[in-house]
Order: C-alpha cells, then sequence, then structure tokens
C-alpha cells in the first residue's frame, strides 16, 4: 500500500512496518500531557485510601499540580511556531 510522502511538519512514527503520521503534533501533545495529568490524579488519590502513602500522594498532587503549567506552555510553543511558520512563507 503506498503512503503520501510526509510532510515537514508532520510527525512520523515508526511501527515495524508501518507508520504513524500525525498532522496535529501540539494537538497530540496537549491530550498525552492531559493524560498523564488525570493518570497522577488517579494514582495519587489512590495513595490517600491507604493511610501511610498520604504523604507520597500529596507530592504526586503537586507534581500534577504543576504538570497543569505544561498545557499553557505547550500552547505558547505551538503558537510561536506556526506564527514562524507564517512569516517563512508570506514574508513582508
Amino acid at each position: 500500500m503506498n503512503t503520501p510522502p510526509a510532510q515537514d511538519n508532520n510527525l512520523v512514527v515508526q511501527l515495524g512496518n508501518e507508520e504513524l503520521i500525525i498532522h496535529q503534533r501540539y494537538e497530540v501533545a496537549l491530550i498525552f500531557n492531559d493524560f498523564l495529568i488525570a493518570l497522577w490524579f488517579v494514582i495519587g488519590s489512590a495513595c490517600f485510601l491507604v493511610p501511610r502513602l498520604s504523604t507520597l500522594g500529596a507530592w504526586i498532587f503537586l507534581f500534577a499540580s504543576l504538570q497543569f503549567m505544561v498545557r499553557p506552555l505547550i500552547g505558547l510553543i505551538r503558537h510561536l511556531h506556526l506564527k514562524r511558520l507564517q512569516t517563512q512563507k508570506h514574508p513582508e
């Protein structure tokens, strides 16, 4: 089966003999980040069910809360990257 060649702004992941071409790499990064945040909060919540793990749960909550700052950072990087590409395509 022929696949179209990947463009420069695509993310290509090799899976054995198959290629996964991701067109919206920043959207994928945001989804992956959100998934990790949810995972940390689930693990942190489970730690609070066992009294001796409550301190660990608090640290995991703190880490997950700090990871919330990654979301706007990804958005800012995306905006700057798209702006740079737009400037390269249409120089004034």
